[in-house]
Order: structure tokens, then C-alpha cells, then sequence
């Protein structure tokens, strides 16, 4: 009996599917650190998805008082779907803590890069470097979290761990008489 066959497609979709779930988890573990980090240090939100989703795609709030919930809105859409970037990392069958930061890498780097050419944010050499660890800090809750719920989305079948950690045991078991 197969309990698993090469499917290359299906597993690059349920690797995007398990990302974007991923993605999502870690939208809302981000947005929660960014809550508690604001009340601390008394910042008011940013607005510079805002910001680039208008120099990119020219999106603007229908009225001012749209601003926020748009600004929202595009922070979960661009969150949820770095997620499946962690899917594609999971493919290459990397998981746990280098999994995250390879995640982290891509999702920080490109947040360096991307918000300052579109006038979002200050490029890092002109940052304070209290306002860098704040923002690594963000990012490095979203790629833990998004790993941590990747590789638990992604740990197969119940019916699968079992048959593996057997088979295990009976390779341990096999390799010490030998």
C-alpha cells in the first residue's frame, strides 16, 4: 500500500495552499506584535502599504477616512501571500529554524528594498537603529510563526507519522543487528 506517490503538481498546490494558511497565521501574529509594540513605544501606525500599493497600482481609499481600512487591507492581502513563498521553501524540503530564516530573509530584504524606492519608508542607512530592530523584530515573528505552522500543516497524515515512526523503529531495530 502507497501512502504517498510523486505528484509534482499536487504537491507544489497543497505547498501554496499550506503557505497561504501559513501566511495568514503570521499576518495575524505580526499584526498582534505591531499592536503591543505601538501601545509601548506610541507609535502611530504606518500606512506605507498605503503608500506603495498607489505608486504601483495606483489604488487609492475611495475617502479619507478609508485610509486605515485599506491600509489594512492590503497588510493581510501582502502578508497571506508571502506565505506561499514559505511553501516554496518547503519544497526544497528545508523546514524548522533554517526554513524561517531563508522566509525571513526574503520577506525583509524585499521590505527594504521595496519601501523606500516607493518613498514608504526611509532606506536602512537613514534609520534610527532602535526603528530597524522594531521592524526586524516584526518580521522575524512573521516568518517563526508562518514556519511554525507550515511545517505543523505540513507534518503529513496522522495515519502517515505513525507508519513512518514505526518504520523507523524497525530500521533502528534492523541497523543494530546487523
Amino acid at each position: 500500500m502507497k501512502l504517498h506517490e510523486d505528484n509534482t503538481l499536487g504537491a507544489l498546490g497543497s505547498a501554496i495552499g499550506k503557505g497561504l494558511l501559513a501566511g495568514l497565521a503570521a499576518t495575524a501574529a505580526m499584526t498582534l506584535s505591531q499592536m503591543v509594540e505601538m501601545k509601548i513605544t506610541k507609535r502611530q501606525s504606518s500606512d506605507a502599504p498605503l503608500k506603495v500599493a498607489e505608486d504601483t497600482a495606483g489604488v487609492k481609499p475611495a475617502a479619507n477616512e478609508d485610509k486605515q481600512k485599506l491600509t489594512q487591507e492590503l497588510h493581510w492581502s501582502y502578508g497571506t501571500v508571502w506565505g506561499v513563498a514559505r511553501g516554496i521553501i518547503g519544497l526544497t524540503g528545508l523546514r524548522g529554524i533554517l526554513a524561517a530564516l531563508v522566509h525571513f530573509g526574503a520577506v525583509w530584504s524585499t521590505a527594504l528594498v521595496m519601501l523606500p524606492k516607493h518613498d514608504a519608508a526611509k532606506p536602512i542607512n537613514q534609520q534610527e537603529p532602535k526603528d530597524i530592530a522594531i521592524d526586524a523584530l516584526h518580521h522575524g515573528v512573521y516568518a517563526i510563526n508562518a514556519g511554525l505552522v507550515y511545517d505543523a500543516l505540513d507534518a503529513g497524515s496522522k495515519r502517515e507519522r505513525k507508519i513512518n515512526k514505526i518504520a523507523g523503529q524497525v530500521k533502528a531495530l534492523v541497523k543494530r543487528y546487523n
